[in-house]
C-alpha cells in the first residue's frame, strides 16, 4: 500500500506534469541564474517642492554589434552605379549634305559605340531633339548593346516634299530620362 506521501507525489506529478524534486531543481537554476545578474538600483528625480518624488527604472545603453572579418577575409566593396556612353563612329548610309529627292524614302544609319560601363537593354531610347522628324516619329528603342561593344542605329525617314535643306538631330536617353553620349545627325538637302 502506498503511503500519503508516495501518493501525494504522484497526484502532484500527475497534475503539474512534473514532479517536486524536478521542480526543486528549476528553483535552484532560477536562483542561481538571478543571483549572477547584477540590476541597477532606481535612479531618484528632484521632483518640485510639495511632490513626491519620480522613480525612473534603470537604462542600459543601446548595444551595438560590429561584423567582425575572419583573417583573410575583407570588407565587401559597394556596387557603384554604371555609367551611360554613346560614341559616334561614322554614318553607314547617307552621309551628310547628300542630294535626295522630294518624297523619298530614307534609310539612316549610323555606327556607334556603347562607350559607357552600363548595357543599353530596356527602357532606352532614341529621341528627336532638334530638327524634323520626316515621318520617322519623336522616339524609337534604342538597340540593346552591351558596354563597350559597337551597335547600328537605323531610322527609316520620308524625304518632305518640299525643296531645302533638312537637319534631323537625335539623342540617347536611359530608362531614368537621362540624355547620354554623342548627339547623331541627317543632314540632307531636298531636290528642287
Amino acid at each position: 500500500m502506498k503511503s500519503q506521501k508516495s501518493f501525494e507525489r504522484e497526484i502532484f506529478t500527475i497534475s503539474h506534469g512534473v514532479s517536486r524534486f524536478k521542480l526543486a531543481w528549476n528553483l535552484a537554476a532560477l536562483v542561481l541564474i538571478l543571483q549572477g545578474c547584477t540590476f541597477a538600483p532606481p535612479q531618484r528625480v528632484p521632483s518640485p517642492a510639495g511632490q513626491s518624488p519620480l522613480f525612473l527604472p534603470p537604462t542600459s545603453a543601446p548595444v551595438r554589434i560590429e561584423p567582425s572579418l575572419t583573417p583573410g577575409q575583407s570588407q565587401p566593396t559597394p556596387t557603384l552605379p554604371c555609367a551611360d556612353g554613346l560614341t559616334f563612329i561614322n554614318d553607314l548610309t547617307v552621309p551628310d549634305g547628300s542630294i535626295i529627292q522630294a518624297g523619298a524614302s530614307i534609310d539612316k544609319r549610323w555606327e556607334v559605340e556603347n562607350s559607357g560601363t552600363c548595357n543599353w537593354e530596356i527602357g532606352y531610347s532614341i529621341r528627336l531633339i532638334a530638327g524634323d522628324e520626316m515621318g520617322a516619329g519623336t522616339q524609337q528603342a534604342l538597340i540593346p548593346a552591351r558596354s563597350g561593344t559597337r551597335a547600328v542605329i537605323r531610322i527609316l525617314f520620308q524625304a518632305p516634299s518640299e525643296p531645302g535643306n533638312y537637319r534631323s538631330a537625335w539623342q540617347a536617353y536611359n530608362s531614368q530620362d537621362q540624355p547620354f553620349g554623342d548627339p547623331i545627325f541627317m543632314d540632307i538637302i531636298i531636290e528642287p
